[in-house]
C-alpha cells in the first residue's frame, strides 16, 4: 500500500491556476475593458482628405469629415471617450485660435458631441502648444519664458470656449502652477458646474513626444523643462497630484504612462479621484516600429502594454490602440 503521508513533489502548486485558458481566465486579477480607453485624436484645418502621420503608422490628422467618422467608429467599438487635438492653420504667440469659437477645435468639439456625444466622454485637450508660433504650452514674457499666471488667463478662456462647445471633460496639459483652481473657477463663475477638469498632474517631460510633434505640427524649438515634470523626481509628481486635486480635479493624469508606472501605481494608492495615465506616441510608435520589422507580434504587445497599465492602477487609459484594443476585448 503507497505511502502518501509525505508527497515526493512540491504541495504547492501555483502552476495549478495556470493549466488552461478558462482557468487563467477566471482567475485573471486584472482586467480591461473597452470603456476604460480613450482615443487620442487629431483634426487638422485646411485639409481635404485625412493626412498620414509618418512617424505614427495607422495614425492620421483628420478632416472634420473623416473625425466625424472616426468618431462613430470608436463608439461603435465601445471605445470610453475621445481625447481631441486641433491643428490650425495659423498660430500666434498667444495662441488666439484657442479660445476662438470657429477655431478648428471647437469647430471640432462641436461636431463629435453632436455626432457622438451620448454614446461617449467628449474630452479636448486644453493648452496652447498646438496654437502658439514659438509651440511652448504657455505665453512668453520678454525674456521668453513661459509666464506662468499670463498663461493661465489664456487656459481660462480656452476652457470656456471648450465647455461652449460642449466638451464633456477638459485635459489641462499645460503643467502651469494653479491650473485647475483657475479654470475651475472661471468655469464655474460662467455656469459650467458640470464639466469636468481631468488635470495632468504628472505630465513628465520626455524623449517619447516626438511623433506627437509631427502629429500636431509642433513649432517648438528647445524643451519644456521649466514646467514639466522632471523624470528623476517622484514625490514631486505626487506634490503635483495632492495640489491638483485639492484644486479641484476631478480625476488626474500620468503622461507618458509605460515609462512611469511607478507613478501611476503612487497616484493610484493616494487618489482620491480616478487616475488616468497616457500611452504616448512614442510609446505607440515603438510598438509599431518593432512589429512591422517582425521582431515583437503586435496585437500580443499591445494588450499587454494595456494591460500593464491598467494593472499599475490606472482607471482611465488614453492610447492610439484604444478601437483596435476594444475589438480584440469584445467576445
Amino acid at each position: 500500500m503507497a505511502d502518501h503521508t509525505h508527497p515526493t513533489g512540491p504541495v504547492i502548486r501555483p502552476r495549478r491556476l495556470r493549466q488552461s485558458a478558462a482557468m487563467r481566465r477566471l482567475v485573471a486579477e486584472t482586467r480591461l475593458d473597452p470603456a476604460e480607453l480613450v482615443l487620442p485624436i487629431f483634426v487638422r484645418e485646411g485639409i481635404e482628405s485625412p493626412q498620414p502621420i509618418s512617424t505614427m503608422p495607422r495614425v492620421v490628422q483628420h478632416t472634420l469629415e473623416s473625425l466625424v467618422d472616426a468618431a462613430r467608429e470608436a463608439a461603435d467599438a465601445g471605445v470610453g471617450g475621445l481625447m481631441l487635438f486641433g491643428v490650425p492653420s495659423v498660430k500666434d504667440a498667444v495662441g488666439s485660435g484657442a479660445d476662438d469659437p470657429d477655431g478648428i477645435l471647437n469647430v471640432a468639439l462641436r461636431a463629435v458631441v453632436d455626432a457622438v456625444g451620448d454614446r461617449l466622454v467628449v474630452m479636448a485637450d486644453l493648452c496652447l502648444d498646438e496654437f502658439t508660433d514659438h509651440g511652448h504650452c504657455g505665453v512668453l514674457d520678454a525674456s521668453g519664458r513661459v509666464h506662468n499666471d499670463a498663461t493661465l488667463e489664456r487656459y481660462a478662456a480656452m476652457g470656456l470656449a471648450q465647455a461652449r462647445a460642449g466638451a464633456h471633460v477638459l485635459g489641462l496639459s499645460g503643467m502651469m502652477d494653479g491650473q485647475v483652481a483657475y479654470v475651475r473657477d472661471a468655469l464655474d463663475a460662467e455656469g459650467f458646474t458640470d464639466t469636468v477638469i481631468l488635470a495632468y498632474a504628472a505630465k513628465y517631460t520626455s524623449g517619447l513626444y516626438g511623433p506627437f510633434r509631427e502629429a500636431v505640427q509642433s513649432s517648438l524649438v528647445g524643451d519644456r523643462a521649466t514646467y514639466q515634470q522632471d523624470p528623476a523626481n517622484a514625490t514631486e509628481a505626487l506634490r503635483e497630484l495632492e495640489l491638483d486635486i485639492a484644486e479641484g480635479a476631478d480625476m488626474v493624469m500620468v503622461k507618458p504612462a509605460t515609462p512611469h508606472l511607478d507613478i501611476v501605481a503612487a497616484a493610484a494608492a493616494m487618489s482620491t479621484v480616478p487616475v488616468a495615465a497616457y500611452q504616448i506616441s512614442g510609446e505607440y510608435s515603438m510598438v509599431e516600429a518593432a512589429a512591422a520589422n517582425g521582431w515583437i507580434d503586435r496585437d500580443r504587445a499591445m494588450m499587454e502594454s494595456l494591460l500593464n497599465i491598467r494593472r499599475a492602477g490606472a482607471q482611465v487609459i488614453l492610447t492610439y490602440y484604444a478601437v483596435d484594443a476594444a475589438r480584440l476585448l469584445r467576445p
